[in-house]
């Protein structure tokens, strides 16, 4: 949609109705920023399978007890 267009209509509303309009387009404009922040700070799991070689010598349990122990 065109700014041209936009304006023509923005300016039909009444003074309390282009409030609104204003507190939506600020709505929308932090949306798109905490939407572009969460994509960029999405969990990567390039971690994954680092401590594979300890599988065997380390049971889940094992570790819950010895988690236990540290506190």
């Amino acid at each position: 949609m065109e700014t041209q267009v936009i304006t023509s209509k923005l300016d039909q509303l009444p003074e309390d109705l282009k409030e609104e309009v204003l507190d939506y387009i600020e709505f929308l404009l932090q949306k798109g920023t905490y939407q572009q922040r969460a994509k960029k700070n999405k969990f990567k799991f390039d971690w994954e399978g680092g401590l594979s070689d300890l599988k065997k010598k380390y049971t889940s349990v094992s570790l819950q007890h010895k988690a236990l122990e540290w506190r």
